[in-house]
This record gives structure tokens, C-alpha cells and sequence, in this order.
């Protein structure tokens, strides 16, 4: 893992560029952290978004490369950059990373990009994430998004992965204990989703 300081200007300049954007208060990571931005309108939030999907298109793979090997902030930014853009080349290299569940919060990240990219390859990384996760209670961690994330998968292939996890009695409700709504963490998804496909067109 690469690590941020001054003895690596290409890493300072990526995170710099990418994930901080902006003054202390409005660091853009901290909006990606569990879809925040999507929580407050205004002229702020279509600014953010905009800048957001100009990036995703701009930035280079060598410099989506350069933050996935760093720590969770450079690996949510560049995960939600992956999704926003599709770039699939980037798709087993983010599934390896959610099974590894390394890092807190990068997995919700990569849970969007699999989401966006949305063919039957991404929905096996769910699903192995899942049946590897969902039955230990023991790890809370990124199992909603992983869920949301397959569910928004099978809507749009017209497919029905996530139906095994969602049988009464099944791994869903046993892990998720009333805390987590399925149908919530889909809708959650459809909205990230739809936020950053009208990102340009923001007023």
C-alpha cells in the first residue's frame, strides 16, 4: 500500500487532484462517504456533481491505479470515479479488493462502480461477497451496499441473483437483524446512480 506523503508527489498530486478537491470543509471524499452529497440540494450539490463527472471522464487509469493503492480515502474516490466513467477494465481488481474488505468504507465504493458496470461478471463478485459475508455476524461490513448493488444488478439484466438471500429465514435477515431495509438499500443505489448520469446536466 502507498502511503500519502511528500516522498511521493504523484500520490500527493492524485489525492490532491481527486480526492480532497477543495478546501478542508468540502473535501470530496467526506460527500462520497455513505452517498452524503445526495442528502442536500442547492447549487452546491450540482456544482459537486458536475466537477464530479468531469473528473471521472478526465482522470487517467494509471492515476485510478495510483489511488487504489492507497488508503480508504484515495480507494472510495477512485472507486466512485471507475463507476461514474464504466470502466470496466478496473472490475477484478475492484472485486478482489471488496472480498478482501481491507479498508472501512472503501467497499462502499466499490459496490457502486460494480452497480454501474452492471453485467453477470459484476453480479458474481456480489454474490461471492455476499455468501462469503452475509453469514458472519461478526463483520459488519459493506453487506448493504453489496446487496443494494446486486438487487439494482438484477433489475436492470432482468436477472435474480439476490433472491436466494432474501428467502424468510435466509442469510439476509439473520445478518441484517431489521437494521437494513433491502428494498431501502436498492433505492439508495438508483439514486446515487441517477444523481451521476444527470451530473452534467445539473443547473
Amino acid at each position: 500500500m502507498r502511503y500519502p506523503t511528500e516522498d511521493d508527489p504523484e500520490l500527493m498530486e492524485a489525492i490532491r487532484r481527486y480526492v480532497t478537491s477543495g478546501e478542508s470543509a468540502d473535501r470530496r471524499y467526506l460527500k462520497l462517504l455513505g452517498g452524503q452529497f445526495a442528502r442536500h440540494d442547492g447549487p452546491d450539490k450540482a456544482a459537486f456533481l458536475r466537477a464530479l463527472v468531469v473528473d471521472a471522464h478526465q482522470i487517467t487509469d494509471h492515476e485510478l491505479g495510483v489511488l487504489l493503492d492507497c488508503e480508504w480515502r484515495s480507494r472510495i474516490t477512485a472507486a466512485w470515479l471507475i463507476g461514474i466513467s464504466r470502466r470496466d477494465q478496473f472490475r477484478e481488481r475492484l472485486g478482489t479488493m471488496l472480498l478482501a474488505s481491507e479498508l472501512v468504507y472503501a467497499g462502499q465504493g466499490y459496490c457502486f462502480a460494480l452497480a454501474r458496470l452492471g453485467a453477470e461478471q459484476d453480479a458474481e463478485i456480489l454474490t461471492s461477497y455476499l455468501d462469503h459475508y452475509l453469514p458472519r455476524d461478526d463483520c459488519q461490513y459493506d453487506q448493504p451496499w453489496a446487496l443494494g448493488a446486486l438487487l439494482y444488478i438484477d433489475e436492470l439484466q432482468g436477472a435474480n441473483h439476490a433472491s436466494r438471500f432474501l428467502q424468510p429465514d435466509g442469510l439476509w435477515q439473520h445478518w441484517a437483524k431489521g437494521r437494513f431495509d433491502a428494498a431501502v438499500q436498492k433505492k439508495h443505489i438508483d439514486e446515487l446512480s441517477s444523481y451521476v448520469d444527470k451530473g452534467p446536466d445539473l443547473a
